[in-house]
C-alpha cells in the first residue's frame, strides 16, 4: 500500500509540531512593574505668621495665602496637599462634620474609606487621617484640631486621571509625609 505523497507531506507537518512540543514548557512573562524611586524624605519646618507650624519635605514648594490656607506642592508627583485652616469659635462639631462629609463625598467612586485616627496629648493634636481606595479625586484627606481654638482639614490631589493602582506608590508616599506633618504639628497661642 503506497502513501501519496500529499498524505505524506501532511503527516510530516502534522508531526513535527507535536514532537517539538515535548520540549520544555514555556511560560507567559510576567507584566514589566514599573520601577518608581523618590527621594528619601528630609524634613524642614514651615514657620510662618499662621497659628500653626509643622514639619514639610523639603522637595516641595510650599504657598501660604492671609487665611493661613496652605498648598504644598510635590512637583515630581504631579500631586498637592490642600489644608484649610479654620478658627473654633463654638463651632467644632460643625468643623467635625464638615471635615467628614467632604471626606465621604467620594463614596460614588471609591471602593473604600478607612480612617487612622492620631492624638498626641502633649502637644494637644488630635485627628484623622482617611484613605480612599478606589479611583477617587482625592486618595487621601485629614483633619486635626487642638480641639480648643484651631482646625485644619486637608486633602491631596493629583494632577493626573485618578488611577489608583498607578497612583498607589505615589499615594504611600504622600501619606507619610502627612504622618509627619501631623506628628510635628505645633499650635501657637
Amino acid at each position: 500500500m503506497k502513501i501519496p505523497i500529499v498524505k505524506l507531506v501532511f503527516m510530516i507537518f502534522l508531526c513535527i509540531p507535536v514532537m517539538n512540543s515535548c520540549k520544555e514548557d514555556s511560560l507567559p512573562k510576567p507584566k514589566a512593574q514599573l520601577r518608581l524611586e523618590y527621594p528619601s524624605p528630609e524634613y524642614e519646618t514651615i514657620v510662618t505668621d499662621c497659628p500653626y507650624s509643622f514639619d514639610k519635605s523639603i522637595v516641595t514648594d510650599v504657598k501660604v495665602n492671609n487665611k493661613c490656607w496652605v498648598n504644598i506642592d510635590y512637583y515630581n508627583l504631579k500631586a498637592s496637599i490642600n489644608m484649610t485652616y479654620r478658627p473654633v469659635e463654638e463651632n467644632l462639631k460643625e468643623l467635625f462634620l464638615e471635615a467628614e462629609k467632604l471626606t465621604f463625598n467620594h463614596t460614588i467612586k471609591a471602593d473604600g474609606i478607612s480612617s487612622t485616627p492620631y492624638a498626641n496629648k502633649e502637644r494637644k493634636v488630635y485627628g484623622s487621617i482617611f484613605e480612599v481606595t478606589g479611583n477617587a479625586a482625592s486618595p487621601i484627606q485629614f483633619h486635626v484640631t487642638d480641639s480648643t481654638h484651631h482646625f485644619i482639614t486637608g486633602a491631596v490631589y493629583f494632577d493626573v486621571q485618578p488611577n489608583y493602582d498607578s497612583i498607589r506608590p505615589a499615594i504611600n508616599y504622600l501619606q507619610n509625609d502627612i504622618i509627619r506633618m501631623i506628628e510635628s504639628m505645633e499650635w501657637k497661642n
